[in-house]
């Protein structure tokens, strides 16, 4: 027999994936809608930008001086990794983002680029948050939260389909959970 059976299983696993991903980015992005919601979600996408990341390691040397090095060298060696990964990635899969390729999608914030696959912010945010946890578990209550509204925020203002947050939050974890093993 044929390859070809085998086709039709995983097309239509990857159209029930395409249309999970549209139905729940339409739901999410009407939240912005509301003018508080959209300013709360602009805030949070600027943070993950790169400022809670650099704010944190810099609290942490002036909180700690040298016992926080190891730290934040480590933090800024998995921001390299998961920049080369995310970087390569969007240059292998050039996915338009949502709102470029349905009319019912807004975006309410400027995008870096104009991929969107992976989520670069949840990436990077699964992965400090990871890293920064496995030497100060404590701040588990504001990284946890904060980690998750990066990752709701790029889907919210239609940056991202659900499926790019999901295998950045996936990418992130490994990217941390290696550098922790090395």
């Amino acid at each position: 027999m044929r390859s070809e059976p085998m086709l039709l299983p995983e097309r239509l696993s990857l159209e029930r994936i395409s249309l999970w991903d549209l139905r729940v980015c339409l739901r999410f992005n009407r939240i912005c809608q509301r003018v508080s919601w959209r300013l709360l979600f602009r805030c949070v996408s600027v943070l993950g930008d790169g400022i809670a990341w650099y704010a944190l390691m810099a609290f942490l040397l002036v909180r700690d001086r040298d016992a926080a090095v190891a730290p934040v060298l480590h933090l800024v060696g998995v921001g390299v990794v998961s920049t080369v990964v995310y970087k390569w990635l969007k240059k292998r899969t050039l996915r338009p983002r949502p709102y470029q390729s349905h009319a019912g999608i807004e975006h309410f914030a400027t995008p870096l680029d104009n991929l969107s696959f992976p989520s670069g912010h949840t990436l990077h945010a699964f992965a400090f948050t990871l890293v920064a946890l496995a030497y100060y578990p404590g701040l588990a209550w504001v990284l946890v939260p904060f980690t998750l509204l990066i990752a709701v925020s790029r889907v919210v203002l239609g940056l991202h389909y659900p499926s790019d947050v999901l295998v950045g939050a996936v990418l992130g974890t490994l990217i941390a959970a290696l550098s922790m093993l090395l």
